[in-house]
């Protein structure tokens, strides 16, 4: 497939016009498949799928709102140069994750090794990024639970950034976005075994994260 430039938010250009027509609600194969034949309005759909998934993931991963920006954008263009090698043997989701897992992995070693620490607070964050970010709620919260779910996000990402990158992750894809462990297996490209024993030790260290914050905010 030819480069191309993706903008998120559902454009992108410099791909070849088609004059297919994409369905509203075309099959994800679909959609894969038009991308394979150049079809720039396939692209944009597929982007438009993903891309709130890839941002929560990128930013989760990185503590970094533009980070996760840059990670999203880079993560699309290895996914249309790639999409001619996808085979299907997972979910294009599940393949996806482990683009966006190995992306912030390498940029995390790259910072790593500048003595560089990229993170920011839940602050600097735009309201699109947390927009992105936010889970939909089925009725419209009080400025109380709205602060309450806020400051409970900024522990949670407080204490996952001080966790290893692996268990991070592992995290990251079985707690919040939901994976089986069938799925965070090939996302990552581990064993199943490996990926419930790490997932355990992981979610210990999470608890014992969270559990030494809570007793320093009890704290006169």
């Amino acid at each position: 497939m030819a480069s191309a430039e993706v903008t998120l938010g559902g454009s992108q250009g410099g791909m070849a016009s088609s004059a297919a027509v994409v369905p509203a609600a075309a099959p994800e194969g679909s959609l894969v498949a038009l991308c394979r034949q150049g079809d720039p309005d396939a692209f944009s759909r597929l982007v438009a799928l993903h891309e709130h998934m890839v941002f929560n993931l990128a930013f989760r991963l990185t503590g970094d709102p533009e980070e996760a920006r840059d990670v999203a954008q880079h993560v699309f263009l290895q996914v249309y140069r790639m999409l001619g090698k996808f085979e299907g043997r997972s979910s294009l989701k599940t393949w996806i994750y482990r683009i966006v897992v190995n992306q912030c992995h390498n940029r995390r070693r790259f910072w790593k090794r500048r003595f560089k620490d990229r993170s920011r607070p839940l602050e600097d964050m735009t309201p699109k990024d947390e927009a992105r970010c936010s889970e939909v709620q089925a009725e419209a919260a009080s400025p109380y639970e709205e602060l309450r779910r806020r400051e409970a996000k900024r522990t949670v990402q407080a204490a996952l950034l001080e966790l290893s990158f692996e268990h991070r992750a592992i995290l990251l894809l079985r707690e919040v976005e939901g994976l089986s462990v069938e799925q965070v297996a090939q996302s990552l490209g581990l064993p199943e075994g490996t990926v419930k024993s790490r997932l355990s030790r992981a979610r210990e260290a999470l608890r014992h994260r969270l559990l030494a914050r809570t007793e320093q905010g009890g704290r006169p």
